[in-house]
């Protein structure tokens, strides 16, 4: 069988507001009213693999758009079960205000393993995580069970768990199993088949009284709706929207406004996510989000979204650490960040290996204090410095003359304040610029050159 796809974020589809907070019970994909923050879980993959790691990852956002991987972006907890790996992580808020946290039983990308498991945890906080086990889903044989996803189903009672398998259809559909307690399921059935091969299912619940299911369908992110949950209930409605490949939807709102973000997860390895918002779930309609908008965790893939109060996301800081480093988005490029490339400066567009060539820990400036140096993470001797006008990445040997070309002072961006430029400190009317994606220092006068030397610093 080809692979049709594996990865999922882990939506706002399960949210599920708690009446012992006082909080109204709404459907799921509705935030309780002190949700301010977004939690994020998912796996690493990259160009060749170098960070491939099918272990549970975590990363916040206070804005659902940028974000700031935990715990330098190593894993939070390790599946020791099944295939000893995972895919597709989900997160659901519990009606009891607690988190369970579900993914694929899959290490690495043997897509002929079949598994009727999926990985469990449980967690109060999202700062531990306990009760690890496995859930048996189905008694279907040489099938898998793909991108699971959990929501509450308020008229049974019950919780679904929505994942891909192949049925006698003889192609992947959506399949829901029910839960009391995610440690046992029962009446295994077809959730959806639309007669054509689909996976990836999200459910965002309760929207003026319909509930949303995204998915994907040959390599694009369509939509059905129904008003009921019932198996077999949704229909198809909404335009399709892809870039390149497109797989794990996720449909997730705004906590601010009245704006839905639509998440997608290229298809290859080396998986990017991209955006859509509507303002009106019902049009089915999506337009592409500015990339200067949004930034994945580094290497992310098929992740899970799910709001967060300002004490968890506080806590969640607190206990797992931002990271030590960042990365350098280009303003004009923002597929695009500051590298160095066989020891040159320069903007390339993500993803790629080495990818610790993007990583930089901006430190006190080796000039001047007030000011910044940017020190490589895989190469923690060197430095970015100018040469003739030119960055590249050099040893510091310790004098002036190298302190002063790797010393910059990072003002408000030239062409957007809320980003970042960096004025060379001993040629102080020039500015790092990128010019035919090289790094290097220069004047800055027109529009254009501002928009080369504006960069967001971010992870």
């Amino acid at each position: 069988m080809t692979n049709p796809s594996r990865r999922h974020f882990l939506g706002m589809a399960a949210t599920v507001p708690l009446a012992a907070t006082g909080a109204l019970a709404l459907g799921a994909g509705t935030a309780h009213a002190a949700d301010s923050a977004y939690a994020m879980v998912y796996f690493t993959e990259s160009n060749t693999m170098l960070e491939a790691d099918y272990n549970l990852h975590l990363a916040v956002s206070t804005d659902g758009l940028r974000w700031t991987p935990l715990n330098q972006n190593a894993p939070v907890a390790t599946p020791t079960l099944g295939a000893k790996g995972l895919r597709d992580p989900f997160l659901l808020r519990k009606q009891d205000g607690t988190f369970v946290v579900l993914a694929t039983d899959l290490s690495g990308t043997d897509w002929t393993r079949n598994s009727v498991y999926i990985h469990v945890w449980d967690s109060t906080d999202l700062r531990t995580f306990t009760g690890y086990r496995l859930l048996k889903l189905h008694d279907m044989t040489g099938t898998h069970s793909w991108a699971p996803e959990a929501f509450w189903d308020a008229s049974r009672g019950q919780y679904g768990i929505l994942y891909s398998s192949v049925n006698s259809s003889g192609h992947n559909v959506i399949m829901v199993s029910y839960t009391t307690d995610f440690r046992t399921t029962t009446n295994p059935q077809v959730f959806f088949d639309p007669g054509y091969d689909v996976i990836d299912g999200n459910l965002t619940l309760g929207v003026n009284g319909v509930n949303y299911l995204y998915y994907k369908k040959d390599q694009t992110l369509v939509g059905a709706r129904s008003t009921t949950l019932n198996p077999g209930s949704f229909t198809p409605f909404s335009t399709g929207v892809a870039h390149g490949g497109t797989e794990a939807p996720t449909v997730v709102k705004s906590l601010t406004g009245n704006t839905w973000y639509l998440w997608g997860d290229t298809y290859t390895p080396n998986g990017v996510f991209y955006a859509w918002q509507s303002s009106d779930l019902a049009s089915g309609t999506w337009t592409a989000v500015d990339q200067r908008l949004y930034t994945q965790p580094l290497n992310s893939k098929h992740c899970g979204i799910h709001p967060i109060t300002s004490t968890e996301y506080t806590n969640l800081i607190a206990k797992w650490g931002a990271p030590a480093w960042n990365r350098l988005k280009s303003y004009n490029y923002p597929a695009r960040y500051v590298r160095h490339s066989g020891f040159a400066g320069r903007i390339d567009e993500y993803p790629f290996d080495p990818f610790p060539d993007s990583q930089w820990k901006l430190v006190p400036g080796l000039a001047d204090s007030s000011a910044v140096s940017l020190q490589s993470v895989n190469y923690p001797t060197r430095y970015l410095r100018h040469y003739n006008y030119a960055l590249r990445l050099d040893e510091n040997d310790g004098t002036s003359t190298f302190a002063g070309d790797a010393t910059f002072h990072r003002t408000a961006g030239l062409a957007d304040s809320a980003w970042s430029s960096f004025r060379s400190y001993n040629n102080p009317t020039r500015y790092i610029r990128h010019a035919n994606y090289a790094l290097r220092i220069d004047p800055v006068s027109t529009a254009t050159e501002r928009q080369d030397a504006t960069f967001q610093v971010g992870h």
